[in-house]
């Protein structure tokens, strides 16, 4: 009986909070990266054809490893800075691969 409620309070009190920390983390990193992957397709010049899931990406991308790098940097306004360039070349790099793509998965031949 007391391993019972020993076990019903690990799962209330250490489980189940666990698990709503990893949602909130997976929630705020794809608006995070919405953002940044917006962010950075501004600065990209040009028109990008890459759809929202590939914006979001790159800006996850951008947030992640910018993130690690401008934290090594300096302070906050330069993380932010530094997120939203990864970003941007993420989008440049994302939006080479797929230009390069025709319909059908070949590719274009580019001289």
């Amino acid at each position: 009986m007391i391993l019972a409620v020993f076990a019903v309070l690990i799962l209330l009190f250490v489980v189940l909070p666990l698990i709503g920390v990893a949602l909130w983390w997976l929630i705020s990193t794809a608006i995070v990266g919405l953002v940044v992957g917006a962010l950075g397709r501004l600065i990209v010049p040009g028109a990008q054809r890459i759809g929202v899931m590939a914006t979001i990406a790159c800006g996850i991308i951008g947030a992640l490893l910018g993130g690690a790098i401008g934290r090594a940097v300096g302070g906050r306004f330069v993380t932010i800075l530094i997120e939203i360039g990864v970003a941007a070349a993420a989008v440049a790099v994302w939006e080479t691969v797929e230009g390069r793509r025709l319909p059908g998965g070949r590719r274009a031949i580019r001289g």
